[in-house]
């Protein structure tokens, strides 16, 4: 894929690519809806702001000042509180892997319904099966149906939820950061062990969208999209 949206992901990996490839296709599939002025909501390091800049007017980015990574948001806020932004003034809203760190996430779909102006979409990605990270701020995990309740309670009256996965991307990929504990010991065994398993990671996460397309199981999916719609 020509450009791709995480190819500044600081977290993309060899043995992870597969997930981001997945999320890019995603992105990529729905460029129509980012435009006018786009909110970021738990932005981190704006790895995908030059990205969605190619089709919105402008980008704001909004993060907490206690965040884990580089500060760089627009908009310093809590997306667990009400957010310093007027009503109304998002065209787009998008949120990526964000809602499980929140104490709060019925909040951030209700301010973010709040800011959107009648018509305007929100973009979410969330996970599902997937392990505890940035630990201690990691507290919830979304089913297709949690998604649609809380996305209704917020407001929202046209809510389109999609399995990031099937089981086998998923099973292969969670494999995969599991098996990055192998290399270690003196450096030749080390350096050896990282090309065999270079090797296997680059054949699994191509072997695994076969599987999950003659094998189909949403029910294990490393998680979800969300595409809603604020009339």
């Amino acid at each position: 894929m020509h450009n791709l949206p995480s190819q500044n992901h600081p977290n993309r990996r060899a043995y992870n690519w597969l997930a981001y490839n997945i999320g890019d296709t995603f992105l990529a599939a729905h460029t129509a809806l980012y435009r006018g002025h786009l909110f970021d909501l738990g932005c981190g390091e704006m790895p995908y702001r030059e990205w969605f800049l190619q089709y919105a007017d402008s980008y704001s980015g909004v993060d907490w000042s206690s965040t884990l990574h580089e500060l760089k948001a627009d908009v310093v806020a809590d997306l667990n509180e009400p957010l310093p932004i007027g009503d109304q003034v998002a065209d787009t809203v998008v949120s990526l892997s964000v809602m499980e760190h929140l104490l709060e996430p019925q909040t951030m779909l209700n301010e973010a319904y709040r800011i959107l102006k009648p018509g305007g979409v929100m973009v979410i990605q969330v996970p599902f099966m997937w392990w505890v990270h940035e630990a201690p701020y990691d507290y919830y995990r979304f089913t297709r149906y949690g998604l649609q309740y809380m996305f209704q309670k917020a407001g929202f009256d046209d809510v389109h939820v999609t399995p990031q996965t099937g089981f086998w991307v998923m099973w292969i990929i969670k494999f995969n950061y599991q098996s990055t504990r192998l290399i270690r010991g003196p450096w030749p065994v080390r350096k050896l062990v990282a090309l065999l398993m270079h090797g296997i990671w680059a054949l699994d996460q191509r072997l695994a969208p076969w599987l999950d397309k003659h094998w189909k199981c949403e029910e294990e999916t490393l998680g979800y999209f969300v595409v809603a719609k604020k009339r």
